[in-house]
């Protein structure tokens, strides 16, 4: 779910899935639908889109106008493709206005000061890898060196310069977080055990992305494939430039701090990472992808049950295989010709038995000093956090039109390339 719901719903869960209240209102208003009050066009609400985030900010521009044509394919992809029930439209209506009013006051902020784009960001730490391979957890320990910083959610959702720890609980902005938190989990409490995010834990950098209206975060969350095909061919370089610059203004309060950044996707766009942030330090997650492409799909699935009417397991699963079988070659390209230096390989194993000293091997791979202080508080966490911590995740392979002898063959030069051991299934 993107940032910018503000809806809190009170029900229980009937045999559909679906909360009642959920049920109820996608009733009610489909009883209106049958009575001729259609929805309205996604396409032609364009300028009422615009106008609300204007008004609600007091703000007029949007920055450079190139966002537009994105947005616009995205609404038509909307209008002429997606399943949304009437929850779903709403859920997205608001998430479309919370990304145009981010893109608002950013804009606005980099005019108040804009000494903060002539500011560096220096050896930046990425961790990529395929979902469900340990991105999560790494990122968590990061987090507890006091040298690093991450992108907690809450600013991730509604950027802007990074308060002191004691304001965070009085701003406005992380209290949304945290309502927006809840209502995700009230409406799939399955989720939580997939993926848990907290307000002021790390998240993936895509919400950065999202001002631009080019990443994946709007195709996993409902079925708008002219949208991706169309995405996958755009130049991506402006909207890590603008990625860059937002994480800019966010460190303005502690420019000193060393970014840890997460996000799967930065494989299939490794080469245009690498020309905006050309001292980054790469370190990428290892795991059997037969064991991972599952939870993936099971992942994009609960995602788009709360979206959508019906969910079609068989092609999500036929998507999910090539979207990230394409990630990773794209990535083993473009590291062929890179600095072997720049990138540090985990596999999963590791960070399971002992994440803390292969998080020193990592440190002194890029020349970084770990501290006695930072060492303790990531054993403390990892010792409070074991996997599966809120509960287990149920999926198998076959629910998603995958087999074995399917996943090996498509990703076995990546197996063989990174020696990736297998798992037993399950």
């Amino acid at each position: 779910m993107a940032p910018g719901t503000r809806i809190i719903l009170l029900g229980v869960k009937g045999n559909s899935g679906q909360r009642l209240a959920v049920r109820l209102y996608n009733q009610a208003q489909g009883l209106l639908y049958r009575l001729g009050r259609k929805p309205s066009n996604f396409l032609e609400s364009e300028e009422h889109l615009l106008e609300a985030a204007r008004k609600a900010t007091g703000l007029d521009d949007f920055g450079e106008p190139d966002f537009l044509p994105h947005l616009r394919v995205l609404l038509q992809a909307y209008d002429e493709e997606a399943r949304l029930t009437p929850f779903g439209r709403m859920l997205v209506t608001q998430e479309l206005a919370g990304i145009l009013k981010n893109r608002l006051t950013i804009e606005h902020a980099w005019k108040r000061e804009p000494e903060i784009l002539k500011t560096s960001i220096r050896r930046p730490i990425f961790i990529l890898g395929l979902p469900r391979s340990g991105t999560t957890a790494l990122h968590h320990l990061l987090a507890q060196d006091p040298q690093n910083q991450v992108l907690e959610y809450w600013l991730a959702a509604a950027p802007g310069p990074r308060p002191p720890r004691s304001a965070w609980e009085k701003d406005p902005r992380y209290k949304e977080a945290v309502r927006g938190l809840k209502l995700m989990y009230y409406l799939d409490p399955s989720l939580k055990a997939i993926h848990l995010m907290t307000a002021d834990g790390p998240d993936e950098c895509r919400h950065l992305f999202l001002q631009s209206f080019l990443d994946h975060t709007f195709d996993h969350n409902a079925t708008i494939p002219s949208y991706t095909k169309w995405f996958e061919r755009q130049d991506i370089g402006p909207v890590y430039a603008r990625h860059r610059d937002i994480l800019k203004l966010i460190q303005s309060t502690q420019p000193e701090l060393r970014w840890v950044l997460k996000y799967p996707a930065h494989m299939r766009t490794l080469r245009v990472l690498l020309d905006v942030y050309p001292d980054a330090c790469i370190v990428q997650t290892h795991r059997e992808p037969a064991r991972v492409l599952p939870s993936v799909c099971s992942l994009v699935s609960g995602w788009r049950s709360l979206y959508e009417g019906g969910v079609d397991r068989h092609a999500i699963g036929s998507w999910q295989l090539q979207l990230l079988s394409g990630m990773l070659q794209e990535a083993m390209s473009v590291r062929a010709a890179a600095d072997p230096a720049q990138f540090f390989d985990l596999h999963f194993g590791e960070l399971v038995s002992d994440p803390v000293s292969a998080i020193c091997r990592m440190y002194e791979h890029f020349g970084f000093e770990l501290s006695d202080e930072a060492e303790r508080t990531m054993r403390s966490w990892h010792s409070v956090n074991p996997q599966g911590k809120h509960g287990g995740h149920t999926y198998s392979a076959e629910q998603y039109g995958l087999s074995e002898g399917e996943m090996a063959e498509c990703f076995a030069s990546y197996i063989d390339r990174y020696e990736v051991p297998s798992e037993q299934p399950g």
